[in-house]
């Protein structure tokens, strides 16, 4: 289904572009949460240690496509089970605080989403303070192309710009504009055309959102204006557009905890639009066949990961640490680890802004894990407003005792940076963020960008069997550490372990993989 986009004609010279709502095949339907999906996201989790983790006192947005000609974007209360009093409508035919209303009508799609989003039964953030349902073409118009400052903290958008470049390249500038100058966390499907990513969840500043599961529509990235990584997170479901609301409803979450302060004091840098992104992309749990590269920091198609709010939580209330110690070098020269310092604990963020005009500024993070662990950290930056580029940030970890670089993110076209390594021994570690100062990768001399790490106890995991049709269904717990899936048949020395290929899916907090019998005694293990 479509709707007319409309353009002014000094922004955009009525391209003719196209809002498309982000359905799976094309086939509109309502996609309420399913308690399955909220174990997955591990909000089921997260509610049963804090029940008052809802969204609440959170102002967001959705902002939706028309179905047809009828102006159908509007979310009827009765159908998410909220007052009228929680809502307000907003066209170009005016902004309405009752049902119906002459702003447009009722849209089967707009229930679906917002019953995903803040639905009282099934919703990820059922306590969000209020919604304000814009039609998409108004916000675009007259919201995000002039920069109108609105109340909403975060907005969901399930909608997509039918273009490629070069058309995808001034929607996204207006969303990272408006994203700059306001604030806001913007979480948008990354629908383009065909499997490629598309505005608005191409803006550099907004949360691109893909689909996870047997089932689903995928996005494959990356971008093709310039190669970035998009999506930059996924979620339990086949129909982008229901899973949009989960990551918004996330976002909410996250900016709740962050202003009420279970990040630390600093709660305006705790509910920081580049925070929040850092916290959820970091938190992601990784599919099977994740994977990264040293210039591409998410996987093309599943970005940072399945959605899994429970850790970025762990990772906020790790509370905010300063960097050990701060250091500049010569533009390009190494910049080798640290050892001695102030110690950063296991999971935690960090908020700053790293200056650097001809040399290159480094800032450490030193670490002693005592643990064989999983660490995972994500560095997130954006592009400013009016500018066509972005700075130069890098992030690496090195073994700060024997000065070896475990693992660097360096994409010169990102402004998201990520290393995902699934097994560190114990010892002490240096994680850098450097900002380089060369003129064509320093933008600005300044860069505010946001950090969240954690190094995760790998614990051996339980092992589950049981039957299905003709195959076995083994499961173990879903956790930040990806493990290898092996068989055999036969615990005779020396065992010869071989590595099972098939695919491995995360649902109900667990991973499951479908193999058929062998027809003899199988073992099976997790290695890592």
């Amino acid at each position: 289904m479509y709707a007319t986009l409309r353009l002014p004609a000094e922004s955009m010279k009525r391209r003719g572009f196209q809002l498309l709502l982000l359905i799976a095949f094309g086939i509109c339907v309502a996609g309420p949460a399913r308690a399955d999906d909220l174990m997955t996201m591990g909000v089921t989790a997260l509610r049963a240690v804090d029940p008052t983790l809802t969204g609440a006192g959170v102002m967001v947005g959705q902002a939706e496509a028309q179905i047809d000609t009828n102006a159908a974007f509007e979310i009827n209360p009765a159908a998410v089970g909220e007052p009228q009093s929680f809502f307000n409508w907003i066209s170009t035919n005016g902004n309405f605080t009752n049902f119906p209303n002459p702003a447009g009508t009722e849209s089967g799609h707009a229930d679906g989403v917002g019953g995903n989003l803040f639905g009282a039964a099934a919703g990820v953030s059922p306590g969000i303070a209020h919604l304000d349902n814009y039609e998409a073409d108004y916000f675009y118009n007259f919201v995000v192309v002039p920069g109108t400052a609105i109340p909403d903290a975060a907005v969901n958008q399930s909608f997509t710009f039918g273009v490629e470049p070069p058309d995808q390249q001034p929607v996204d500038s207006a969303y990272d504009n408006f994203i700059a100058n306001n604030g806001t966390v913007m979480c948008s499907g990354a629908v383009g055309i065909g499997t490629s990513p598309g505005a608005p969840g191409t803006a550099y500043n907004c949360i691109g959102i893909g689909a996870y599961g047997a089932y689903a529509y995928s996005i494959i990235g990356p971008t093709l204006d310039n190669g970035r990584s998009k999506p930059d997170i996924v979620g339990p479901g086949s129909a982008i557009s229901f899973i949009a609301p989960y990551v918004t409803g996330a976002a909410a979450i996250l900016l709740q905890a962050g202003a009420r302060g279970d990040g630390g004091t600093n709660t305006s840098a705790a509910a920081d639009r580049r925070t929040v992104k850092a916290l959820l992309l970091n938190g992601a749990l990784k599919p099977f066949d994740w994977t990264n590269s040293t210039t591409a920091p998410l996987d093309q198609r599943y970005g940072a990961g399945v959605l899994n709010v429970e850790y970025a939580l762990q990772q906020l209330t790790g509370g905010q640490r300063a960097y050990t110690s701060a250091a500049t070098v010569s533009e390009g020269a190494s910049h080798p680890p640290i050892s001695t310092g102030a110690l950063m604990p296991a999971a935690g963020w960090d908020f700053e802004t790293i200056t650097a005009l001809l040399n290159d500024a480094v800032n450490h993070y030193l670490f002693s894990v005592t643990n064989d662990s999983t660490f995972t950290g994500t560095l997130v930056w954006e592009r400013h407003a009016n500018l066509t580029s972005i700075n130069n940030l890098g992030l690496f970890l090195y073994n700060a005792a024997t000065g070896a670089l475990l693992r660097s993110s360096v994409s010169s076209v990102d402004n998201v940076q990520q290393i995902y390594i699934p097994h560190v021994m114990p010892g002490k570690y240096d994680l850098e963020v450097v900002k380089y100062g060369s003129p064509t990768q320093s933008i600005t001399p300044a860069e505010t960008y946001a950090l969240a790490y954690q190094f995760f106890p790998i614990s051996a995991p339980a092992l589950s069997i049981t039957a299905a049709a003709t195959n076995l269904v083994i499961t173990w717990p879903s956790s930040p550490t990806v493990f290898t899936f092996q068989q055999t048949t036969n615990m005779v020395p020396p065992v010869q372990w071989t590595t099972v290929t098939n695919a491995e899916w995360i649902t109900n907090a667990t991973v499951w993989v479908s193999v058929p019998p062998s027809g003899a005694d199988s073992f099976f293990r997790l290695t890592r």
